[in-house]
């Protein structure tokens, strides 16, 4: 009983300390985050704070992967829902907006910050940002597309648009599905 305490309590404080990395990483980047700070937050001393993770690189590919995995089954979900590759590829793209666009969200600043990291966290980084790709990627091959259209250029498109869109959307006039009904009618264009 008391070892299942224990391991209760431990975590439930490793999460506490998931959560604190994840908003100071999200708001000060790769770089601008210690451990010293994260720590700070948690009210545990450096040394102790060793005891629940391994290092910072290994909390910050933790909290990555966990988001993509979180997005992940959102986007699996909405997919399953729906039964032509349009209808699929619009809700994959809404789910992601509706992802990136909440206020809480971890995936758009998670992903985004690459460039701080070093490079064997970036190798580790881009291959699971490559794997969550996958989703986008068989939605792709199974839209009926013209033959001369390359797929890896239109998905990459595609995917850049709806990664980006913290920075020009603005909510008010369309939601995030309207956006992406637009979005997929966009790509859409001729393949109708």
């Amino acid at each position: 009983m008391a070892t299942q305490a224990t391991s209760e309590r431990t975590s439930a404080r490793k999460q506490q300390i998931l959560d604190i990395a994840a908003r100071l990483f999200a708001r000060n980047g790769y770089r601008g985050t210690s451990i010293r700070e994260i720590g700070e937050q948690a009210g545990i001393l450096g040394g102790s704070l060793y005891h629940h993770i391994k290092s910072k690189d290994a909390l910050f590919i933790e909290l990555h992967n966990s988001a993509l995995d979180r997005a992940e089954a959102l986007i699996a979900e909405a997919v399953a829902k729906e039964n032509s590759p349009w209808e699929r590829l619009e809700a994959a793209c809404r789910a992601l907006l509706e992802i990136q666009l909440a206020p809480d969200s971890l995936t758009q600043p998670l992903m985004n910050d690459f460039r701080e990291v070093p490079d064997d966290v970036r190798s580790e980084l881009v291959a699971r940002r490559d794997a969550f790709e996958d989703q986008f990627r068989d939605l792709v091959n199974d839209l009926p597309l013209p033959p001369e259209m390359d797929r890896s250029i239109y998905r990459n498109l595609l995917l850049s648009l709806l990664n980006e869109i913290n920075s020009w959307y603005r909510p008010g006039r369309l939601s995030p599905a309207d956006v992406a009904r637009q979005i997929v009618q966009v790509f859409r264009h001729d393949a109708q």
